[in-house]
Formats: structure tokens, C-alpha cells, sequence
């Protein structure tokens, strides 16, 4: 089962390279089925990271919850109608299957076959003696049934609806009781027995099948071919001859075609219901054009397997990937406050410190295990440390930081001085996206004394642009507050060059009356030498919030 390492919603730089890089270390070491996914698409920064490196962007995943196609088994056996019981049956047992699904020439389901249904067809009118003779099913499918060989053969292909009849008996009484059948439905079971095989033949019978691996003579086998008479010959003895003919009857009547399908797209949590309300045994789950992918029981849809999760550069709930909590969270890899809501069955992995950067933690785990970084992963691992400590210039920078990346310097493709300008200059949010896109960029969603609210961080080169389109900025943080159903949601835009910030909210409240730092418009702040979400305005959002409910 796949192990998917995740970077927070509206992920930055920082949650993707270190999603990324985590997953080729696990990979390396301890988990060679990690996949490096993320809940938003790469930003134009990112974007430039990842072309520069080489590498591939992660997969997306905006929910983790799984669907029937996510939890069924792909790999499954099927019959078809105008198969034979002992085909479906010894496919049954070859995958200890009760019960399969049915499709057509194109695998669209048609019903589904189950092993009690099956056993219908050979104990069914069982208080009738001509219906309990009776089978439906070819010459061909008996000849497979037996595993035996025509020395003549009729139409074998053909269906139809024979009747089973037992030469044990005397010549005379043998053709009397053939007086009262239909001859051209009579198939008729015997051994090594002329006194029967010859007036069978002389009757025109549709098929004569001689057991205990005899032959029929020359002279018998003229006549045959003259009066249309199917002959096949059994290595069995005449009883599990005539068992293994009623075993060749056709499965159609069996198929239960009042049957539930689930759509491979469809929330597990959704086809619970479907499924505790239902008595099949098996449900076939198919696509959207209504062909099959694959089969589940009812214990992989009550009981599925949740997902492995590994969270990087976020550790709460709400920033996490959406169904996170279906998941099984075994490992969290961050540099950002303890926030509520995780918690696990067993203990887990928590690497939590006050760095600049989570790749700064990915590269020291690949640092202390002795594993050199390819320079594609080295150069992501970098580009995520300049990004979130602003090539070192941010007051969240540590000399934890500024070692890992000197180690890193060697190990990458590119001067790391010229790169930086270049990361920094390219993919300015406010030139190239709308303002739903620049709110939606890089925000975390925080809940403090039950206010929920979100900051969203964007860094440019001078506020030119910000001027520019302030109002619709607006616009688009209070929709997004609406939305989500937050208190209030806040835009900080930081200038790379003067290191200082522009705090916009969606809406303010009495607290912000004591933020200490000047209004310059109606929610519009202006943050001296404050450029850190994480160390410097999620602090003093906090301390707002808490001296307004005091």
C-alpha cells in the first residue's frame, strides 16, 4: 500500500520541495512505496523549481477519502453468460471466490454468480424426473466437461435442451422407454454395451457418449454419421460421466441480474450504506461507461484500509488534505506550531523544530543516514530553504538552516547566489494571477479560542503591484472568509528587497485597535521588518485574540 507524503492545502515552495525530497529519502531507506502528492497545484515559483531540477510535480490529491475503485481488487475472475457450471465453478475455487461477476463480450456487467446459485442448477426439480434430467448446454460443452473427444460430431455447438438417459437397462425395455421422449433432446449414457449403443443410434438421438473410455465400433460409428447421431467418448465410468454432463449446463439461469453496482468514483463513506443494506456477496464496481474495474466484498467497503499519510511542513488538521482524518497519520515532519485535532491510535514519528525551513529537516535526515541527495533533489531541497527563510534573510533562519544549506551548495546543479535572485524575481503572484488565485495561494487555516481564520503570504519585489489592485484584493479575502465560513481571513504581501509587510484583512474587529503597527486604510496594515508568517504574524494574531476575549 502506497505512503503518501502531503504538504499543507495551497501548498508553497517549501511544502512541495520537502514533499518531494521526503519521499525519495523514504523511498531509499524504509518505504520504497512513498509518493510525493499535494493538495493544490505548484505555484509559478515552485514551477521554476521544478523545471530548474528536473523533477516531476507531485501528484495531486485534493481528497484522500477513498472510492470503490480505491478499495476494490482489480484483479478478479469473471464469467460470461453461455459459460458452463464447471468453467465458472472451477474459477470460483481457483480464486476462493463465492461469488464472481458476470459481464458481457465488452465487460459490462450483467449480474452477478454465486457459488448457492451455481448448486441451483444441479439440484433444481429435483421431484420432477424429466426436469431434473434435463440440462441446458451444448455437445461441445459436454465433450469439455469430460475432458474427453468427439468420434462424431453435430452441430456440437449448438444449445439445447437435453435430456439425460442411462442405458443400463435391457435392449427392449431401453427402446420402450425411448418411445416416450422427444428423440432429437435425448443424449444417452452408456459403456461398452452394442445392445444399447445400436438402437439408440438407429432412434436419430441427439448425442450417445460412451463412458469407462471405450470406442464405438466402425460399423457404429457409419451408422451414426448416417442417422446425424453426435458421438463422444468419456474416460469416466457411467456415473461421474452423467455428473460431470449435468456440470456442462449453461450458467444463465443462475445469474442474479437484480444486481447493485458501485460507481468506481463513489466516496467509501457513501457505499456503506449501499452495502450494509444489501445481501450480495460481492459488488462489482464499475466506470462511469458502465464497464467493470474490479470486485469488492462487503468487508472492503465497512472495513476499508485507510491511508498512510506522512504531513510534512503543516502538523493541523486544517491545513491538511481533505479525508485526512480517514487516514492514518504515521509520521509528521514540520517546523510550525502544534495546532489541535491530530491524534493517533499508536505512536508515531513527530520531528517538530524551530527551523526556517522543513527541508532543512529533509536534508539533515539525509545528511545523518550517509545518503547523498541526487543534485535534482538536492537543488528542490535548497530552493525550499531559500523560499521560506528568504535566502536567509528571514528572522525565522537558524544556524541549523544556514549549515544545511552550505552542505547543500556543493550538491546542487546551479550557483545557489544567482539561482536565488532569479527564484525571487520570477512568478510574482500579483502579476500573473487572479485575485482568487493570490488569496488561495499559500494559505494556512488557523483556529484560536474557537476564531477560525486564515493567512495567506505572498512575496514580491516592491508593492507596486499590491496598489494596483488593493480593492479586488479585498474583495476576494472577504469572499474567501465566506466560504469557508472564517471569521476573518488576512493577506500578507512581503517585499523581498525592503523586508517589511502589507497586512490586509477581510475584516477587523476591536482587537486589532492594539496591533501597534500603522492603519494606512480600512483593514490595511503596514508591518515593519515583519516578513514570517509563522514567527511573527501568527504570534501576533494570537496575542490580538486573546486580549480581545479577555
Amino acid at each position: 500500500m502506497s505512503l503518501l507524503v502531503f504538504g499543507h492545502r495551497n501548498p508553497d515552495t517549501d511544502a512541495i520541495c520537502s514533499a518531494i525530497a521526503y519521499a525519495d529519502y523514504l523511498k531509499r531507506t524504509s518505504e520504497p512505496a512513498a509518493i510525493a502528492a499535494c493538495c493544490g497545484a505548484p505555484n509559478k515559483r515552485t514551477e521554476f523549481v521544478l523545471r530548474q531540477a528536473g523533477l516531476p510535480a507531485p501528484k495531486i490529491i485534493m481528497d484522500v477519502r477513498p472510492e470503490a475503485e480505491d478499495v476494490c481488487r482489480r484483479e478478479t475472475v469473471t464469467a460470461c453468460c453461455g459459460d458452463a457450471f464447471f468453467e465458472a465453478y472451477r474459477r470460483m475455487r481457483e480464486w476462493d471466490l463465492r461469488a464472481i461477476p458476470v459481464v458481457d463480450e465488452s465487460r459490462r456487467v450483467v449480474g452477478v454468480l454465486s457459488v448457492l446459485d451455481l448448486m441451483e442448477l444441479l439440484f433444481r426439480d429435483e421431484g420432477d424426473p424429466i426436469k431434473s434430467r434435463t440440462v441446458a448446454t451444448s455437445l461441445d460443452k459436454i465433450s469439455e466437461s469430460l475432458g474427453g473427444s468427439f468420434q462424431h460430431a453435430v452441430d456440437p455447438q449448438q444449445r439445447d435442451e437435453l435430456l439425460v438417459m442411462v442405458g443400463a437397462m435391457s435392449a427392449d425395455g431401453f427402446t420402450a422407454r425411448m418411445q416416450q421422449f422427444d428423440k432429437d433432446r435425448v443424449i444417452v449414457v452408456c459403456g461398452d454395451r452394442p445392445t444399447i449403443q445400436l438402437p439408440a443410434i438407429e432412434q436419430g438421438v441427439r448425442g450417445l457418449v460412451i463412458t469407462g473410455g471405450f470406442q464405438l465400433s466402425p460399423g457404429l460409428v457409419e451408422l451414426a454419421r448416417a442417422r446425424n447421431v453426435t458421438v463422444i467418448l468419456s474416460p469416466f465410468d457411467t456415473v461421474n460421466t452423467t455428473t460431470r454432463i449435468r456440470s456442462s449446463q449453461f450458467i444463465d439461469p443462475a445469474v442474479d441480474r437484480n444486481v447493485v453496482t458501485l460507481p468506481a468514483k463513489m466516496r467509501v463513506t457513501d457505499a456503506r450504506g449501499i452495502v450494509e443494506r444489501s445481501t450480495q456477496p460481492v459488488f462489482p464496481v464499475v466506470g462511469d461507461d458502465g464497464l467493470l474495474v474490479g470486485l469488492s466484498f462487503k468487508s472492503d467497503i465497512i472495513s476499508p484500509p485507510r491511508p498512510r499519510l506522512v504531513l510534512v511542513d503543516h502538523n493541523e488538521l486544517t491545513q491538511a488534505v481533505a479525508g485526512v482524518e480517514e487516514a492514518e497519520i504515521v509520521e509528521v515532519l514540520d517546523h510550525h506550531r502544534l495546532g489541535g485535532g491530530l491524534k493517533s491510535t499508536q505512536p508515531i514519528r513527530f520531528v517538530n523544530e524551530p527551523v526556517g525551513s522543513t527541508c532543512t529537516l529533509v536534508a539533515r535526515q539525509f545528511r545523518g543516514a550517509g545518503l547523498e541527495p541526487d543534485p535534482a533533489i538536492a537543488l528542490c531541497m535548497a530552493s525550499g530553504i531559500i523560499s521560506d527563510t528568504l535566502f536567509l534573510r528571514s528572522p525565522t533562519t537558524t544556524d541549523v538552516d544556514r549549515e544545511i544549506l552550505g552542505w547543500l551548495r556543493s550538491r546542487c546543479p546551479v550557483d545557489l547566489d544567482a539561482y536565488a535572485r532569479e527564484f525571487f524575481e520570477i512568478g510574482s503572484a500579483l502579476r500573473s494571477s487572479t485575485p482568487e488565485e493570490v488569496v488561495r495561494e499559500d494559505c494556512k487555516e488557523f483556529i484560536e479560542q474557537g476564531i477560525r481564520f486564515s493567512i495567506s503570504q505572498i512575496e514580491e519585489t516592491g508593492f507596486d503591484l499590491f496598489w494596483e489592485r488593493k480593492d479586488e484584493l479585498l474583495t476576494a479575502l472577504a469572499a474567501y472568509a465566506d466560504q469557508r465560513s472564517l471569521d476573518f481571513s488576512a493577506l500578507l504581501v512581503t517585499d523581498v528587497v525592503s523586508n517589511g509587510s502589507l497586512l490586509l484583512l477581510s475584516r477587523e474587529t476591536e482587537a486589532w485597535e492594539e496591533i501597534n503597527y500603522p492603519r494606512i486604510d480600512r483593514g490595511l496594515y503596514a508591518l515593519k521588518n515583519v516578513v514570517s508568517r509563522k514567527k511573527q504574524l501568527l504570534p501576533l494574531v494570537t496575542q490580538l485574540i486573546h486580549a480581545a476575549l479577555v
